[in-house]
């Protein structure tokens, strides 16, 4: 059986990285601050995974964003996934050549699909992570492009058949409306999307807690619980966090966070 995994994402929008909450931004610190309160090479043993994505608004600079990837796989053994913006080969080439290991892709699925099938192709479906965000209004599921803002028209079972035809190899799931609320993961869409997509599932929105990391990891059709909360997990909160659910015997790598 697969170990489960603990992934840290971060926010950056145009050199600064953000605290999210329903996809309202606002801006905490740039990467001196990042590398001051969360040296990856000293935590990489609390993390299976780092997710990076940019959401600057408005002219997204793919150069710039590459070498914050850089500056952040320092020195650092951990698998980086990043996304944001990516929409052609050469982005997608940029961010490997900078340290990435995944790129993670959401209006492209849309608005450039034949993108992603090159990437597909061309690195490998285990390369490629689709980015599902969305949030449930009046019981119905509806999934949105372009950080949040546009809606895509096709129900949720269309939606996972169109991704399974892509051929891209990991889902990041996330609600909007749990994003960086601290209220736990919503876990109602999970199996749907085991059932139409056998591929690993990232969750992520609303983690605020090591309890709804422990709850994520417990989950059968859950591969690895996402956390972009700076402030809960900062500091100690991830080592004690891990450290807590490997002693309850969940299959996470047991590594000794300690050291």
């Amino acid at each position: 059986m697969l170990r489960k995994r603990i992934i840290f994402t971060l926010l950056y929008s145009d050199g600064y990285f953000m605290q999210s909450r329903n996809f309202r931004l606002q801006k905490v610190g740039n990467i001196d601050w990042l590398e001051r309160n969360y040296k990856f090479k000293e935590i990489s043993c609390s993390l299976d995974e780092i997710i990076v994505l940019d959401t600057t608004k408005k002219n997204k600079d793919i150069r710039k964003f590459a070498s914050t990837i850089e500056k952040i796989v320092e020195g650092s053994f951990i698998p980086v996934a990043a996304g944001g913006g990516v929409n052609s080969l050469e982005d997608a080439e940029l961010l490997f050549n900078s340290g990435a290991d995944k790129i993670v892709v959401n209006t492209a699925l849309i608005e450039n699909p034949s993108f992603v099938r090159d990437l597909v192709v061309h690195y490998g479906s285990q390369s490629t992570v689709a980015s599902i965000d969305y949030r449930v209004i009046n019981d119905n599921i509806e999934f949105y492009i372009k950080d949040g803002t546009s809606k895509v028209d096709l129900t949720f079972e269309e939606y996972l058949r169109y991704l399974s035809e892509l051929g891209i190899g990991e889902v990041y799931l996330n609600s909007i409306d749990r994003d960086g609320t601290g209220f736990g993961y919503d876990f109602n869409l999970v199996s749907i999307v085991r059932k139409n997509l056998q591929v690993p599932i990232i969750i992520a929105g609303g983690a605020g807690n090591e309890n709804h990391l422990l709850e994520a990891i417990k989950n059968e059709s859950v591969s690895a619980a996402a956390t972009a909360n700076l402030f809960n997990f900062i500091g100690d909160g991830l080592p004690n966090a891990r450290k807590h659910i490997v002693e309850l015997g969940e299959n996470l790598a047991n590594w000794d966070v300690n050291k």
